[in-house]
């Protein structure tokens, strides 16, 4: 059965979906069937699988308000391998459309229960706010990976983030917890970066996966390509590291 996990975090711009992109390929590369779903109707993981979002007749936002199933509107990602439920702009529309909908915050839990033994791993890119959306994509997840930058107001924002999923937990999704904590974007030369890596090891223990994605150029340089970095250069720092975080991933799933 399908483990799904969201990668969430209320502060914009912390890497959400460069780790999702990344993780997704990674995955496959070691040999496991996923899916990703692009829940930001921004459309960036989409367009970093290399799918093109304006010319999608099936996205996720269809499957929200039940004009269509899953398998109905995923795609494969030409060279990353998995299988994508895609997004484009209509999605927006879908926050107000849910509103007025049954079981509004479970629709995408009751969709993946069709396909529940087509994959090991559903990865869910949230958008960047507690919206409809995302309380779609933390009610159909087993856990969340949070992704975050070594800084002060990374930490700020980190503290709400914990709450909003003890809510969900003791409301919505009682299967719902925290996975860990991946650090990205880290720079060793920043005395402030390595302050706030031990602070986190130090509260949060072993939540925080070991494997740190590093600064690179040539994961920012791969969006535009429409490739995931671990296919765009194999060989670079960023690429290497979500490929360790994957194996990671896969044995700490083996341990729940």
């Amino acid at each position: 059965m399908a483990r799904v996990f969201c990668v969430a975090n209320q502060k914009g711009g912390v890497g959400k979906t460069t780790t999702c992109v990344n993780l997704a390929a990674a995955l496959h590369a070691q040999g496991q069937r996923v899916l990703l779903i692009d829940l930001d109707p921004q459309g960036n993981a989409t367009m970093g699988s290399g799918i093109d979002k304006r010319s999608l007749t099936r996205t996720v936002y269809h499957l929200l308000v039940g004009i269509a199933d899953l398998a109905a509107c995923r795609v494969s990602s030409p060279e990353g391998g998995y299988d994508v439920l895609p997004a484009n702009r209509e999605l927006a529309g879908a926050e107000v459309e849910l509103v007025e909908l049954e079981r509004r915050e479970n629709r995408l839990r009751d969709a993946l229960v069709a396909i529940e033994n087509d994959y090991e791993f559903v990865l869910i890119d949230c958008p960047p706010s507690l919206s409809m959306l995302t309380l779609n994509g933390l009610c159909a997840s087993h856990g969340v990976i949070i992704p975050m930058q070594c800084e002060y107001y990374a930490l700020e924002g980190l503290s709400d983030l914990v709450n909003t999923i003890k809510k969900v937990h003791a409301n919505l999704n009682r299967d719902l917890k925290i996975i860990g904590l991946l650090r990205v974007m880290f720079d060793t030369r920043i005395t402030l970066q390595q302050q706030v890596s031990a602070q986190l090891e130090s509260h949060f223990g072993d939540k925080v996966f070991r494997a740190v994605v590093p600064r690179n150029v040539r994961l920012a340089e791969a969006p535009s390509h429409g490739l995931p970095g671990v296919v765009f250069d194999p060989a670079s720092k960023g690429a290497r590291a979500y490929v360790t975080f994957a194996k990671e991933m896969i044995k700490r799933v083996a341990a729940l």
